[in-house]
């Protein structure tokens, strides 16, 4: 059947406008979605849309979406652009809904895209690449690479539940990204669909390409902002060697955040995550790992080295936090003890959440400011009466304050709203970062201005208003939207 023309026709006016932006106000533009698209693609059940509204962030300001469409190609992504652009509509696209800034947050009125069945997948063992669809988890494309004896190495704690192309939409990092790199360092190619239905192929399955503007960067971490990501060509890398493991215990966060500056000035470990006193006794409720319960920090650190090197980086590693007062140090060659404690690192966020409702931050400094952000985030916990768990990927100088409070108590509620605030200005004011990995969204949007400067900010708006002059991608999302009139 052939698809209907979609165009605005008519005078009858299709929409109203939120918050600068146009949304759905009948069923007349729906029902031509609807016909324009496979069957089934198109959910218009608002107990079945609902599910779509929030990502982990779990916004309370997160809007109804008037339809929910679940892309299986590009094809159908180009549909929705298309429409969404003659009717002047919000699309907000969506991953896995594992993001932590409110990213995806839906608006009223909204389509929201979903890539979920957008699942195929190649290797090329030869040119070592992968060619993917977004909707892929991080470890299904993890396995795929192992099975050409491959590795795709960036790795973040919910690599299990977090899409590729959420992935590359907030540019994630992980645990092994300070040896390793994040998401942006492996991405070589992109097929993107513009907010006008044109797709678009950037890059390709090259390890050297400096034909043009670096555009492919440009959509890496643009949090859908641009453009809606329907295929990766990701570099990958032999498969990394078995990795030796060091843990240690402090009596304080600055010792811990000095041994980290000691290790990291001689080396560049595989792995180097760091844990405070609340969040290894969550851990420890959680998983029984036998984590010491009475340490103010924890220090976990991997060599992959092969050989002599590897020995020696786990000799500097366990000298730096026995030189920086550490009260144990255990190391290890096993491969599943070491598994077993990156699983304990990784299980911070759901150890945490049973605690209470969270506030996640992801502010990073540069690493000689790494002990003024942890002992700050301290300093904030107690001027506040707040609990902050903070975990961090401290090789990198990228933490995670994570401030528990009860919604249903409405003092503690905005005690941890005031931390949340003072937490990203202390990152700015140490020359640090909002967001290190997991995006702005629209949580952190209101902070960016001060982290960017007036003329970095219109620079930003430059570009979002070239690639997307109406407005409809995302909208409130990094960077808050413009007021627009039915005109």
């Amino acid at each position: 059947m052939p698809r209907p023309n979609l165009t605005k026709s008519g005078p009858q006016r299709r929409c109203r406008t939120h918050d600068g932006v146009m949304t759905v106000e009948n069923s007349h533009a729906l029902d031509e979605l609807v016909a324009a698209l496979p069957e089934g693609a198109v959910l218009l059940d608002p107990d079945v849309t609902a599910g779509y509204r929030q990502d982990w962030a779990a916004d309370p300001a997160a809007g109804h979406p008037a339809a929910v469409v679940r892309a299986t190609c590009t094809e159908d992504i180009q549909t929705v652009m298309r429409w969404a652009t003659a009717n002047r509509v919000p699309v907000v696209p969506r991953g896995a809904g594992s993001g932590l800034s409110g990213g995806s947050s839906a608006v009223d009125g909204c389509i929201v895209v979903s890539t979920e069945r957008m699942r195929q997948i190649t290797i090329d063992p030869v040119a070592r690449v992968a060619v993917t669809q977004p909707g892929l988890m991080n470890a299904e494309v993890k396995k795929a690479a192992a099975e050409h004896g491959l590795w795709y190495p960036p790795d973040p704690s919910s690599f299990e539940i977090c899409s590729i192309g959420g992935n590359a939409a907030t540019n994630a990092g992980g645990l092994c990204c300070v040896k390793y790199g994040v998401t942006t360092d492996y991405v070589l190619g992109l097929r993107v669909v513009l907010a006008d239905g044109t797709a678009v192929s950037l890059g390709g399955p090259l390890l050297k390409d400096v034909a043009g503007l670096s555009l492919t960067k440009l959509f890496v971490g643009s949090e859908g902002t641009l453009g809606i990501i329907t295929e990766i060509t990701l570099r990958l890398i032999p498969a990394q060697p078995p990795a030796s493991t060091v843990v240690a215990s402090f009596d304080s966060v600055q010792e811990a955040a000095d041994a980290v500056l000691a290790i990291t000035s001689n080396m560049r470990p595989a792995m180097l995550e760091f844990m405070d006193h609340a969040s290894i006794n969550a851990v420890e409720d959680a998983v029984r790992m036998g984590l010491n319960r009475k340490a103010h920090a924890l220090l976990l650190a991997q060599s992959d080295a092969p050989g002599a090197a590897g020995v020696l980086e786990i000799e500097t590693i366990v000298q730096a936090c026995e030189n920086n007062g550490a009260t144990e140090v255990f190391a290890t060659d096993d491969q599943a003890e070491g598994d077993a404690f990156a699983a304990a690192r990784r299980a911070v966020f759901p150890a945490v959440l049973a605690m209470g409702s969270l506030l996640l931050e992801d502010v990073g400094v540069p690493m000689r400011a790494l002990p003024q952000l942890v002992t700050g985030v301290e300093a904030i916990a107690d001027d506040l009466d707040v609990l902050i768990c903070t975990v961090a990927h401290a090789g990198d100088g990228n933490t995670h304050p994570l401030i528990v409070f009860d919604p249903a108590d409405p003092d503690m509620s905005e005690r941890a709203q005031i931390a949340f605030g003072r937490v990203m200005d202390l990152a700015i004011a140490l020359g640090g970062t909002i967001t290190g990995e997991h995006g702005v969204g629209r949580l952190k949007r209101d902070w960016l201005p001060s982290q960017l400067g007036e003329d970095v900010m219109a620079l930003n708006r430059k570009v979002k208003d070239a690639l997307d002059p109406l407005g409809i991608l995302n909208p409130g999302a990094v960077i808050a939207v413009k007021e627009a009139s039915l005109d």
